[in-house]
């Protein structure tokens, strides 16, 4: 850590606020709509006024590629009569979400900023599917990757590929990944799928890429998602249940797979990790939940290892005996992840935290409520790892 990290006074942030639109193909709504319904949930259940915003900061991958519109900091001021409240837009790829937050969360613990408004969105479906997966392309490094024709479903199978021939993962084990967050989804009224599978089903789906197999992808979706922050020693003028960001932090690695050392490890997600449980002052096994970055089942394999959860190689071990489930040891994507509950880039890592908020207040709904919950993590991935964000919430 810097020196000048190590120095700096901040303020403790916390989210008093969380709004976020149904996951799925919404036919029916453009950028416009899913940022406003998002928005006007966030700020009631704030119980504040719009204009007693003083920053937003909007999440978005590729509005310009998907819908047409590039300025979309300024249309969500503009559509929300939030004008002339300065308005940034935040674009990290899949991880647009989650580095908007930690903006968002710097601004408040500056002291620069007490409410401050952090949505991320993407309309996703307006484009054909074929479309959506070569602008998604655009997160890897086109001129050595995409350009050769490499796709995401390609790049996340040589990870799963090369991890299975040095870990002996089965195919069978990681299909339960999907089954575990298609469990959790049909639980979750705002998954965009909400349907039980098994593991039959996954290894009977059509192959995209070996050893991936359609119910080992997240689907393209489109969804807004919105956290009104503040400062903590202010958060009880707005809620009864303020939820601390105790960490927020972010790495980088090779925008390439083939330029990293080993591909079976995000390095960014080890960097970022650890600078969060040492900010948050905790370490894995005070985590009662998580939230990953589950793009691809081979992803939230490993992404419990590169979190500190286990050793290389070890992650299949929390598949036995249904501990990554609600009621298990560790309680994995609650809401279904990003393979059951949806993956509109720019929302994803809001949308992550949301789901963490509702857990630590108590007010996930029924089954996917995990008991006692005080503490939980959220990790957020942009591309194939060469952004990663790492969020540690509290309940105080």
């Amino acid at each position: 850590m810097s020196k000048l990290a190590t120095n700096t006074k901040k303020r403790d942030v916390a989210i008093v606020g969380v709004g976020s639109t149904p996951i799925g193909e919404h036919w029916d709504k453009g950028l416009r709509e899913l940022t406003w319904d998002a928005s006007i949930a966030a700020v009631e259940d704030a119980k504040i006024r719009g204009k007693d915003l003083e920053l937003i900061i909007v999440g978005n991958m590729s509005g310009g590629m998907f819908v047409g519109q590039e300025h979309v900091a300024a249309l969500v001021a503009d559509f929300l009569g939030l004008k002339p409240t300065p308005a940034v837009r935040v674009e990290a790829a899949c991880a647009s979400g989650g580095v908007a937050l930690r903006q968002g969360y710097l601004a408040v613990a500056s002291g620069l900023y007490d409410l401050v408004a952090v949505g991320g969105v993407e309309k996703m479906t307006d484009v054909q599917a074929g479309w959506a997966t070569s602008i998604l392309t655009g997160a890897m490094d086109f001129e050595w990757e995409a350009y050769f024709g490499t796709t995401f479903p390609g790049i996340y199978a040589l990870m799963a590929r090369r991890y299975m021939h040095q870990y002996g993962l089965t195919r069978e084990k990681l299909a339960e990944v999907a089954v575990k967050n298609h469990y959790h989804g049909s639980s979750n009224p705002l998954a965009h799928f909400q349907n039980r599978i098994k593991v039959e089903d996954v290894l009977n789906s059509s192959l995209v890429a070996d050893p991936l197999r359609l119910y080992d992808c997240s689907p393209i979706s489109d969804g807004g998602a919105c956290v009104i922050l503040a400062p903590a020693e202010k958060a009880k003028q707005y809620t009864e249940t303020p939820i601390i960001i105790e960490a927020s932090t972010q790495a980088s690695d090779t925008l390439s797979l083939f330029e990293r050392e080993d591909i079976c490890t995000l390095d960014a997600t080890v960097e970022a990790a650890k600078q969060a449980y040492s900010r948050a002052k905790i370490s894995p096994k005070d985590v009662d939940i998580i939230e990953v970055h589950d793009c691809f089942t081979i992803a939230e394999i490993l992404a419990l290892e590169d979190l500190g959860f286990c050793k290389k190689g070890e992650a299949a071990k929390f598949y036995e005996g249904e501990q990554t489930y609600v009621g298990g040891t560790l309680p994995v994507n609650t809401d279904g992840g990003l393979k059951a509950s949806g993956h509109p880039v720019g929302a994803t890592g809001i949308k992550q935290v949301i789901e963490i908020v509702k857990q630590l207040r108590g007010e996930a709904e029924g089954a996917r409520q995990v008991k006692g919950a005080e503490i939980g993590l959220a990790q957020n991935v942009g591309g194939s790892g060469a952004t990663v964000v790492v969020t540690i919430l509290r309940r105080r």
